[in-house]
C-alpha cells in the first residue's frame, strides 16, 4: 500500500534503487539537486537537467513533458550527498501553463524499479508559482528517507536554484531552457479538459477546487518516528530502467501517457498560503513567502510557517503515520526524544562548566603568585565568570528549545483522541464508543526536573506486552526525585493529598483508584463488549474503589472474599487462556465453547500475595507468561516487600511486570541517555465525576448492542 503524504511528512525507504514517477496537468521540466547536509550545492555539476540529464546515480528525462520518470540509485551517489530533491518547472515559450495553481495539482510517486508504490504526494495549494521543490530523498543516520516538501516559487526556475544556494542560478537556468526548447517537439501536450463524469486517471492527484476555496497545507518539521513501509501494485512499462539505462527511456514512457482528464482551475495570482489543511488557526498573514522567511541556502524543509519572533508553528499530527492516531502517537514519541536530547546537552554542557571552574580554581590556587595581593581573588572570579556565562548559554540554549515543545505540546494535548487523552481533556465530555481498537494507551504522564510544566504523555501500544505493577508499599514515595520537585509534581496531581507524603493506607487507596481510572480507560476506548475486568480481592477492601467498575456494569458484581475467589477467578482465567492457545494452534476458533467469554481480560488483583497458596501462585505466574499473548492480561496492586517470605521464587514475576506508582516517581529512564522521568499517575482530577460518565455511557452501548 502506497503511503500518501502531506507537506513536511516523512517516510522511509526499503529500498536503495527507487523510481520516481511525476504526473502533471501539463508539460513540465523535472530535475534533481544533489546537496549537502544543509541542503547546499556544490556547483552546477550537482543538478541533473534536461541538458545534462545523468549525473552519479541520476538520470532524469530530456525534455519537458506531463509525466515523467527519473531514476536514483542512492548508493551510487558519493558519500557526501545528503539531499536529493526533485525539481519541476514550468517550461517558458512553448505555449503551456504559466503558474502550477492553473492546472491539477501535480504529484509525485516514489516506487520501486518493479513499480511497487512507496510513497506519493499531491502538491496542493500552489497559485501562481511556476517552480515547485516536491520531494527529497535524504540520509538520516545511515537510512534513507523521503519527506514531503511542496515549496514553491513565483519567480520561478533561477529563483529555486539560487535558494539552494546556486551562485550560477541564472545561467544554469538559461542553460536548462534551451535544452528544453531544443526538444520541445518530443514534448507531450497539455491534457484537455474532458467531460465530466470520467474517472480520474492513476497517479495525477485530485482536482483542484477554485483557489480562493483551496486549503493549503503547511510545511510541518519533519518528524522520525517509525512508520511501517507499504507496498501496492503496479509495474509499468520501462520500471525496471536503472541509472546506467538509456536517457530516451523516461522519453518513451511520457510520450505513451495518456492526456488527463481534470479540468483546470484558475490560478489567483496571490501569495502562497502555507496553513495546514486542518488548520485553521494560523491566519496566512503569519506566513511570509519563502524569500522573506529563510535566507539562502536553507534547507526547503526547513521553511513554513512562522510566529513572530520567527519560530516554527506546530501542527498537531505532522509525524509520520497511516492515521491521526498513529501520526500524534509518533509525534508524542518524538516530543519525549528532544526532550531527552536537549536536557541532556544542557546537563552535559553544566558538567562541562563546573569540570571546567573545577580546574581553572585548581590552577589559580596552584599558582605561587595569586596567594599574595588580589590576583589570586581576580583569577577566581574570572573562572566564576566563565563558569556562570556557559552555563547561562547553556540554559538559554534549552529554554529555546524548551519553549518550543511547550507550544507543541499546547497544540498536540487538545487534538488526542480518548485513548491518549488526560481525563481533563475535553474529548471525554463529548465521548462515545468506539467502533475499533486502539493503538496504543496513555499510562500516564513523564517529566523532567529541568521543566515541571512539560508532561509527555506516557503511551504504551496495545495490546498490552507485558503485565502492570502499581506499588502501593511505603517506598514508593520515598523513589521519588529531590524533595521540591516531587511535592510540586505531586501538588499537581489530580486527586492526590496536598500536604505532607501519603501515609500507608492513603497509598493503597491511590493504588487502588488508579488501578480502577487504568481499567476504565481500557474498557472506554475499546468497542463495547470487547474488552472485560476481573478482580481478586481476598480481603475486600478495594470495595470503595471498585464502586463506579460495579455500578455501571463494567464488573458484574464485587469479587468473592478469600480464597474462594481467588481460585475461582484463576481457574476460569486459567481455562480461557488454555482454550484459546489450543484453538489457535490447531485453528480451530469455532470450536471454542459457546459459554467461553472471548473478550480481552484485564485482571486486577489487590494486596497480592495476601489470599494466595502455591497452587495460585503457580497459575498467576502461568497467566503472566502465556496470558498476553491471548488476550488475558495482569495488573497487580501490591507491596513487594509483603512477599519476602516467598523469596526468590517470584523474581521472575516482578520482572517481567512495568512497575508504576500511585504518586509522582522518578524511577522510569529512558533507553537513550538514562535520564530519571518522574512518572505521574492517571488520576481523574478531584471531585470529578468523568470516569462514572464514561462508565455510564459505555452501559448503555453495551445494553444497546
Amino acid at each position: 500500500m502506497t503511503a500518501e503524504l502531506v507537506r513536511g511528512q516523512n517516510h522511509p525507504l526499503d529500498r536503495t534503487r527507487v523510481e520516481i514517477r511525476v504526473a502533471a496537468g501539463g508539460p513540465v521540466v523535472a530535475g534533481v539537486t544533489l546537496g549537502d547536509e544543509q541542503g547546499r550545492l556544490s556547483g552546477v555539476e550537482a543538478v541533473a537537467h534536461p541538458g545534462a540529464p545523468r549525473r552519479t546515480g541520476i538520470e532524469v528525462p530530456r525534455q519537458a513533458a506531463a509525466e515523467h520518470r527519473i531514476a536514483v540509485d542512492l548508493d551510487a551517489l558519493s558519500a557526501a550527498v545528503h539531499r536529493v530533491s526533485v525539481l519541476l518547472a514550468l517550461p517558458t515559450g512553448i505555449g503551456g501553463l504559466t503558474a502550477f495553481g492553473a492546472a491539477a495539482a501535480p504529484s509525485v510517486t516514489v516506487t520501486g524499479l518493479d513499480g511497487t508504490g512507496i510513497a506519493r504526494y499531491t502538491i496542493t495549494g500552489l497559485g501562481a508559482e511556476s517552480a515547485v521543490v516536491a520531494v527529497e530523498l535524504y540520509r538520516r543516520q545511515g537510512t534513507w528517507k523521503v519527506r514531503a516538501v511542496g515549496q514553491g516559487y513565483a519567480d520561478g526556475l533561477p529563483a529555486m536554484l539560487r535558494d539552494q544556494g546556486l551562485p550560477q542560478a541564472a545561467e544554469l537556468a538559461a542553460e536548462i531552457e534551451e535544452a528544453v526548447g531544443r526538444g520541445q517537439a518530443r514534448a507531450v501536450p497539455a491534457p484537455a479538459p474532458l467531460a465530466a463524469g470520467r474517472s480520474e486517471r492513476p497517479g495525477a492527484g485530485p482536482a483542484a477546487p477554485p483557489a480562493q476555496d483551496r486549503p493549503s497545507p503547511t510545511p510541518a518539521s519533519a518528524a522520525d518516528g517509525p512508520a511501517p513501509s507499504g507496498t501496492g501494485a503496479g509495474a509499468g512499462a520501462g520500471s525496471a530502467a536503472g541509472p546506467g539505462a538509456g536517457a530516451g527511456a523516461g522519453a518513451k514512457a511520457a510520450a505513451g501517457a495518456k492526456a488527463g482528464d481534470l479540468p483546470p482551475a484558475p490560478a489567483d495570482g496571490g501569495p502562497i498560503d502555507y496553513r495546514h489543511p486542518r488548520r485553521r488557526s494560523t491566519p496566512a498573514s503569519a506566513a511570509p513567502a519563502p524569500s522573506a522567511t529563510r535566507p539562502a541556502g536553507t534547507p526547503p524543509s526547513a521553511a513554513g510557517p512562522t510566529a513572530p519572533d520567527g519560530s516554527p508553528l506546530p501542527v498537531a499530527g505532522d509525524a509520520a503515520g497511516w492515521s491521526m492516531d498513529e501520526r500524534l502517537y509518533n509525534q508524542v514519541w518524538g516530543m519525549f526524544e528532544d526532550l531527552a536530547r536537549s536536557v541532556a546537552a544542557y546537563r552535559s554542557a553544566a558538567d562541562f562548566a563546573e569540570s571546567r571552574l573545577e580546574q581553572e580554581l585548581d590552577r589559580a590556587l596552584a599558582d605561587p603568585r595569586h596567594r599574595l595581593g588580589t590576583a589570586g581573588e581576580d583569577a577566581r572570579a574570572t573562572a566564576r565568570d566563565k563558569h556562570a556565562t556557559l552555563v547561562t548559554q547553556a540554559r538559554a540554549a534549552l529554554d529555546r528549545d524548551l519553549a518550543q515543545l511547550m507550544a507543541e505540546s499546547e497544540v498536540v494535548e487538545p487534538a488526542l483522541p480518548p485513548a491518549f487523552a488526560r481525563w481533563d481533556n475535553p474529548v471525554w465530555q463529548g465521548y462515545h464508543v468506539p467502533a475499533e481498537r486502539p493503538m496504543a494507551l496513555r499510562l500516564g504522564d513523564l517529566h523532567l526536573p529541568e521543566v515541571l510544566d512539560l508532561r509527555i504523555p506516557m503511551l504504551v501500544r496495545l495490546p498490552l506486552e507485558r503485565g502492570l505493577w502499581i506499588d502501593s508499599g511505603p517506598d514508593s514515595y520515598a523513589h521519588g526525585g529531590p524533595g521540591p520537585e516531587r511535592d510540586i509534581g505531586r501538588r499537581e496531581l489530580p486527586g492526590a493529598l496536598t500536604d505532607g507524603p501519603p501515609d500507608e493506607s492513603e497509598l493503597r487507596r491511590l493504588a487502588m483508584e488508579s488501578a480502577v481510572a487504568i481499567a476504565a480507560r481500557l474498557l472506554a476506548i475499546h468497542p463495547a463488549g470487547d474488552f472485560a475486568v476481573q478482580v481478586i480481592d481476598p480481603g475486600g477492601a478495594a470495595a470503595p474503589a471498585l464502586a463506579p467498575l460495579v455500578e455501571s456494569g463494567a464488573l458484574p458484581a464485587f469479587p468473592l472474599p478469600g480464597a474462594q475467589g481467588v481460585t475461582a477467578v484463576l481457574e476460569e482465567l486459567t481455562r480461557r487462556v488454555e482454550l484459546v492457545q489450543m484453538a489457535v494452534r490447531h485453528r480451530a476458533a469455532d470450536a471454542l465453547p459457546a459459554d467461553l467469554d472471548t473478550a480481552e481480560q484485564l485482571l486486577i488483583v489487590h494486596d497480592f500475595p495476601h489470599g494466595f497458596d502455591d497452587r495460585a501462585l503457580t497459575r498467576l505466574r502461568y497467566l503472566a507468561d502465556e496470558g498476553p499473548a491471548v488476550g488475558v492480561h495482569l495488573m497487580l496492586v501490591a507491596d513487594r516487600a509483603q512477599s519476602r517470605e516467598y523469596g526468590p521464587v517470584l523474581d521472575p514475576l516482578w520482572r517481567s511486570l512495568l512497575r508504576i506508582t500511585p504518586v509522582p516517581d522518578a524511577h522510569l529512564a529512558d533507553p537513550w541517555v538514562g535520564h530519571a522521568w518522574t512518572y505521574e499517575p492517571p488520576l481523574a482530577p478531584k471531585g470529578s465525576q468523568v470516569v462514572r460518565q464514561v462508565l455510564g455511557r459505555l452501559a448503555e452501548a453495551r445494553k444497546a448492542s
